[in-house]
This record gives structure tokens, C-alpha cells and sequence, in this order.
């Protein structure tokens, strides 16, 4: 006799998607001056388009995500920036 659980895990997943997954986490703010969503690091119109995309595109983006992370990690230059400054 099988409990609840065994019989549960012996079944196939009810669906299952063979796509790039989004790199979506919810976070959803864009950087003001990187202009890239500082949560999945894709811009405005790779979030827009990544439902229309093919496998191809959303894989090569993907690829990218990391190396824009420095971009959100710049420092703009604090009070010495804004009073036109660089001591």
C-alpha cells in the first residue's frame, strides 16, 4: 500500500516549459541613469518584448545579465558631484 506522498511523486509534472525562463525576481525599479531594472538587469523594452522573443534572443540576453551588474554598483559622485567638484 502506497501512502499520499509516493503516489504523488510517482506522477509526471503536470506541465513543463522548455523556454528560457524569465530572469524576472520581482524587484521591479529601473536605475535612473543605467536605465536597466535593478532586480533582473534587462531594460524597458527587453522586459516589454521577452513574451514575444524566440529561445535564441532570450538565451543570448541571459548571457548578458551579469556583465551589467557593475553598471547599477558605479558611484555617481556624491555631494562633491552635485556642487561641481572633484576634491
Amino acid at each position: 500500500m502506497m501512502d499520499g506522498d509516493d503516489n504523488l511523486a510517482a506522477q509526471p509534472p503536470v506541465w513543463t516549459r522548455d523556454e528560457v525562463q524569465s530572469p524576472c525576481v520581482q524587484i521591479c525599479v529601473v536605475h535612473p541613469e543605467a536605465r536597466i531594472c535593478t532586480g533582473c538587469l534587462r531594460s524597458i523594452d527587453e522586459i516589454t518584448r521577452w513574451s514575444r522573443m524566440t529561445d535564441d534572443e532570450r538565451a543570448m540576453i541571459m548571457d548578458g545579465l551579469p556583465s551589467r551588474a557593475v553598471l547599477l554598483r558605479q558611484r555617481r559622485g556624491g555631494r562633491a558631484a552635485r556642487l561641481g567638484r572633484a576634491d
